[in-house]
């Protein structure tokens, strides 16, 4: 008898865990190549060193704001920054092409620059990820500010996150 309304109990208290709303994970995307495929040269620097879109979907009720890095793992020097960009709009559903979303502000990439510049391996094919992250704060960041002093923000900020791979290789 105490066995059966020990059950009971517990699926009582499981029973709005059961029913909950299925969690959906957050997705960057992007229409200009698929994931894990190669980036057009457009968006590289042997073309128009433009951003390519970016679209984002489920992102955590929580969020306040969202960061984008951008980086290459495969430089010969260790990881090469080629975009930061914090404090956008967790509403944001869509980075257009070349773009930066309103308010959003922009970090010194490993090139010196606060814009995106694009990939320039300088051999082989190199995998770059697009990597959004959702916070629950906005970031006390300057424009301009690298990529350690972001890492430092990003401390127990991070909800969820979410990454999309491209790759590029120069052509001979």
């Amino acid at each position: 008898m105490k066995l059966s309304a020990t059950l009971l109990t517990l699926a009582c208290l499981w029973q709005p865990l059961i029913h909950a709303e299925p969690v959906v994970a957050m997705k960057i995307t992007s229409p200009d190549f698929s994931e894990g495929e190669m980036i057009p040269a457009r968006f590289t620097c042997d073309g128009a060193n433009v951003s390519p879109r970016l679209d984002i979907a489920g992102v955590p009720a929580g969020a306040r704001s969202l960061v984008l890095i951008v980086d290459d793992p495969d430089a010969p020097a260790g990881t090469w920054n080629h975009w930061l960009l914090w404090n956008i709009d967790p509403a944001t559903k869509k980075i257009a092409g070349g773009s930066v979303p309103t308010g959003a502000i922009q970090g010194r990439s490993d090139f010196g620059q606060e814009r995106y510049i694009g990939p320039s391996p300088p051999s082989g094919t190199h995998r770059y990820f697009f990597r959004l992250l959702a916070l629950d704060a906005k970031l006390d960041l300057p424009a301009g500010a690298g990529r350690a002093a972001l890492d430092t923000a990003l401390r127990g900020h991070v909800l969820m996150k979410a990454e999309l791979l491209g790759r590029y290789r120069r052509s001979p």
